[in-house]
C-alpha cells in the first residue's frame, strides 16, 4: 500500500466517522432540540437523498473531466459548510438548505474516493483496496456513532452545535490531508475518446454488462441496506417484539461480523468468479430473511425470537463482507479508459435510488404486513442470485475472475501451466 492509498483510506475512514457522528441524531436534533417537529425532521432526511440524486450525475462528468481529487476537495468544503450551518440553524428553511449542502457533499465523496482507489490500484490489488475501504467505513460509522452518542444532550442545543462543528472541522482537516495525495494521472475523456458528457452516458447505457450490474445493484441495496433502519427494524419491533436494546445489539452484530470476517472472506472471494460470489450472497440473504420470518412469525420464546433477529443482521453482514471486494472493483473493470468516475457515479446514483425507495416501501410493509414483507424480500434475495448468474454471462473471463489474468501472466513468463492451475485452487 503506497502513501497515496494510505491517505485515501484515511479519507474513507474520516468521512464515514463524520457520517456516523451526526446522522443518527439528525431526527432528534431537528424535531426535538430545535422544536421544528417530526414533519421537518422527516424532510431533512429526505433532502439528503434528493440532494444526492441531483448532484451525482454532474459529479460523474466532473470527475471524468477534472479528476477525482479536485471534485473531492470541493465536496469536502461543501459538506463542512453544510455541517457547520446545520449546527447553527434554528429555522426550517436554514435547516433544509444546510442538510442539502451536507448531503450533496457526502454523496459526491463516495464516487470521488472510489475513483481515486481505482487510479491508485491495479486489477490485482483492487479487491483488497475496496475491502479495506469497506472495513474502515464500517469502523468509522460505528466509532462515530458511539462517540457522538456520548457528546449529545437533548436538553442542550449547544451540545449538537459542538457535534456539527467537530464534524465540519474534521472535513476541513480531511481537505488538508487529501490535498497532499499524489494520484497517478489517469486518462481523461479528452485523452481517451474525445467524447462529450452526453456521449459518455450513452456509452454507459450501451454497456449491457454495466446496465445489468446497475439493476442488480439496485436490488441488492433495496433488499438489504434499504431495510436496515426502516422495514426490518419495524418488523422486528412489531412482529417479533424486539426491544430497542436488542435492535441496537443486532446492528452491532452486523458491524462486528463485517469487521471480523472481512479479510477472511477476502481470501475466499479473490479466487472465485464474481458472479458466483454475488449469487451466493443472494442465497445467504434468503436464509437471513427466512430466519427473520421465524423471529416474527414463529411460535418460539422471546429469547429465541431475539436470537434469530440478531442472527439475521449477522448474516446480512457476512453477505456485505463478500460484496465489498466484488462490486466496486467490477464497476471499475467494466469502465472504459478514462470513464471510471462516470461509472462510479452512476453506480452510486443507483445505490441512492435504492436507499430512497427501500425505506418508503419496506417501512409500512414491515410494520403492518409481516408475512408478505418476509416473503417479498426473500424472493428479492433469490432474485439477486438469478440476476448474478445472468450477469456472469455478459462478463469476460478476466472481468468475472481477475485471478485468471495473474495466472496467465505467470504461465506466459515461463512457469509451468500446472503451477498456475495449482495457484488458482
Amino acid at each position: 500500500m503506497g502513501a497515496a492509498m494510505r491517505r485515501i483510506h484515511v479519507g474513507n475512514a474520516l468521512s464515514a466517522f463524520g457520517l456516523g457522528f451526526t446522522v443518527p441524531y439528525l431526527y432528534v436534533y431537528v424535531a426535538q432540540v430545535r422544536g421544528l417537529g417530526s414533519v421537518t425532521a422527516g424532510l431533512v432526511l429526505a433532502v439528503f437523498a434528493v440532494a444526492a440524486l441531483i448532484v451525482l450525475p454532474f459529479a460523474g462528468r466532473a470527475i471524468v473531466r477534472r479528476g477525482p481529487l479536485p471534485v473531492l476537495l470541493v465536496a469536502l468544503v461543501t459538506a463542512a459548510l453544510g455541517a457547520l450551518s446545520l449546527g447553527l440553524s434554528a429555522s426550517a428553511g436554514t435547516v433544509l438548505l444546510s442538510a442539502a449542502a451536507l448531503g450533496a457533499g457526502q454523496a459526491v465523496m463516495q464516487p470521488a474516493l472510489a475513483t481515486m482507489i481505482v487510479d491508485c490500484s491495479t486489477t490485482e490489488t483492487r479487491s483488497r483496496a475496496f475491502a479495506m475501504q469497506f472495513f474502515l467505513q464500517n469502523l468509522g460509522l460505528g466509532v462515530g456513532g458511539l462517540i457522538g452518542g456520548h457528546l449529545v444532550d437533548t436538553t442542550s442545543a449547544s451540545s449538537f452545535t459542538l457535534l456539527f462543528a467537530i464534524e465540519a472541522a474534521m472535513f476541513l482537516v480531511l481537505v488538508a490531508v487529501m490535498a497532499t495525495v499524489r494520484v497517478p494521472r489517469a486518462p481523461r475523456v479528452e485523452d481517451a475518446s474525445g467524447q462529450t458528457g452526453g456521449g459518455s452516458w450513452k456509452q454507459l447505457l450501451g454497456n449491457r454488462a454495466m446496465v445489468q450490474l446497475c439493476v442488480l445493484g439496485f436490488v441488492l441495496f433495496f433488499a438489504c441496506y434499504g431495510q436496515f433502519e426502516s422495514g426490518l427494524s419495524a418488523y422486528g419491533v412489531e412482529a417479533a417484539g424486539i426491544t430497542t436494546s436488542a435492535l441496537g445489539t443486532a446492528l452491532a452484530a452486523n458491524t462486528l461480523v463485517i469487521v471480523v470476517a472481512q479479510f477472511a472472506v477476502l481470501r475466499f472471494v479473490e479466487r472465485r468468479k464474481r458472479s458466483r460470489v454475488i449469487a451466493a450472497v443472494g442465497l445467504i440473504w434468503a436464509v437471513a430473511w427466512a430466519v427473520a420470518g421465524y423471529a416474527g412469525l414463529g411460535h418460539g420464546s422471546q429469547t429465541m425470537a431475539t436470537a434469530a433477529f440478531i442472527s439475521t443482521y449477522a448474516l446480512f453482514g457476512l453477505g456485505e463482507a463478500m460484496l465489498s471486494p466484488t462490486l466496486a472493483p467490477l464497476v471499475a473493470d467494466l469502465a472504459p479508459t478514462g470513464l471510471a468516475g462516470q461509472y462510479n457515479s452512476a453506480f452510486a446514483l443507483v445505490k441512492q435510488l435504492a436507499l430512497a425507495i427501500g425505506p418508503a416501501v419496506g417501512g409500512p410493509l414491515g410494520a403492518s404486513l409481516h408475512a408478505p414483507y418476509i416473503v417479498a424480500f426473500l424472493l428479492f434475495s433469490l432474485g439477486i442470485t438469478v440476476l448474478a448468474v445472468r450477469l456472469g454471462r455478459q462478463l469476460t473471463d478476466v472481468q468475472n475472475q481477475p485471478s485468471l489474468a495473474r495466472s496467465r501472466v505467470v504461465t506466459q513468463s515461463g512457469a509451468p501451466a500446472d503451477a498456475a492451475v495449482v495457484a488458482e485452487a
